[in-house]
Parts: C-alpha cells; structure tokens; sequence
C-alpha cells in the first residue's frame, strides 16, 4: 500500500516542486497500467500532521512545499488567515490549518512549513499555503483503503472530510481540499471581520 519516498521536507528556497513530491508524470494512477475495469484505482496522497492529528492530501493538488517564514500579516482578518507570501512575485495567501479546522493557530516548530496547494475558483485556478506542523510521507492508496467518512464523531466539521483512509492499521482523514479552503465560505468570513471592526 504504502510507496514510501525517502525525503519528503519542505525546501529552503520556493523550488519548481518539493523534495519527495513526484513528478506530473510520476503522478499518473496506476490504474491507467492496470488495463481492467474491474481494478482498484490508485492515487498518491501526502500525509502530514498538525494539532495532533494526522491528515491526507492528493498529491494532484500540491504545488510545492516550502519552509514557513517570510509571512506579510493583513490587518482584519480571521484567525486562520496567517498572511501573504510572495512566491516568486506572486501574492499568495497563507492559511494555518489548525486554526481553520480547530479555532487555534500552529505553534511553531522545526518542521512546521507551508504546502502549496492549487485549488478551482468561480475565477479560475488558485495557489494557496497551508501551515502545517510537518509533513510525512507520499503514500500510494487504493480505493479499496478508502472508506466513506462518518457522520459524527469527528473534531472537525464532517464536510471537511473527503474519505478515511486505512494505513498501517490506523484511520487517517483525506481532506475535501474545496470545503476546507472554500474561497466563498472564507471570503464571507473576512467581510464579517471587517464589517465587525467598521462597527466599533
């Protein structure tokens, strides 16, 4: 199940891609090689942790992973909105997942870094950061190691949760990457704030 790669850390410097995340080519399900309806598909998902817990992405979303630091802080906005990078010349706005998914920021650590992540918008593509306290490793899962995510019993909002996946006999959440950074739902957020600090 598992396609352990040797050195998956952020880079010192924002690279073309980060160190262990493989390349477009590399990404390709291998369900494509199967040739049979019928076969599992597979899919790569980084895992990483932050607040405890340990989460999973799809490797397709993933830009890049870079150290965290250099973050320019905006004035009235929510907790979780960290800032703004600038990655090679763009703008690119910083979210601290913690504090998205639990109303607390990420004390920083030596591995905390920021993945970069590319999501759709009614505008088109977006890059992202995430913070997050480290990042793992790159896994090969099957559909057969995903299962549906429950209804409850969950400490995040359950629409967060794309599926659970099975590794090493534990359960890991695969985040729904468009609900937990929905440019809709945190934009709405930011206009509270400032609608919050226009009233006083």
């Amino acid at each position: 199940m598992s396609n352990d790669l040797a050195n998956v850390h952020p880079s010192s410097q924002a690279a073309s891609g980060p160190s262990g995340i493989p390349s477009a080519h590399m990404r390709q399900s291998t369900a494509a090689k199967a040739g049979h309806e019928h076969e599992p598909i597979s899919r790569q998902y980084l895992t990483f942790n932050t607040s405890g817990e340990c989460y999973a992405l799809g490797i397709l979303s993933i830009k890049e992973i870079i150290e965290f630091g250099n973050i320019t802080k905006v004035p009235l906005v929510p907790l979780f909105v960290r800032g703004v990078i600038n990655l090679r010349g763009a703008v690119v706005p910083v979210i601290d997942l913690s504090a998205r998914l639990y109303g607390h920021c990420i004390s920083e650590g030596k591995r905390t870094c920021v993945v970069i992540v590319e999501i759709n918008t009614p505008d088109g593509l977006m890059e992202l950061g995430i913070v997050v306290d480290a990042v793992n490793e790159v896994l090969e899962l099957s559909s057969t190691d995903l299962s549906q995510a429950p209804n409850f019993g969950s400490r995040i909002r359950t629409d967060f949760i794309e599926a659970m996946a099975r590794i090493n006999e534990k359960l890991v959440m695969v985040l729904a990457l468009d609900k937990v950074l929905s440019i809709e739902e945190m934009s709405a957020l930011v206009a509270l704030r400032e609608q919050g600090a226009t009233d006083l």
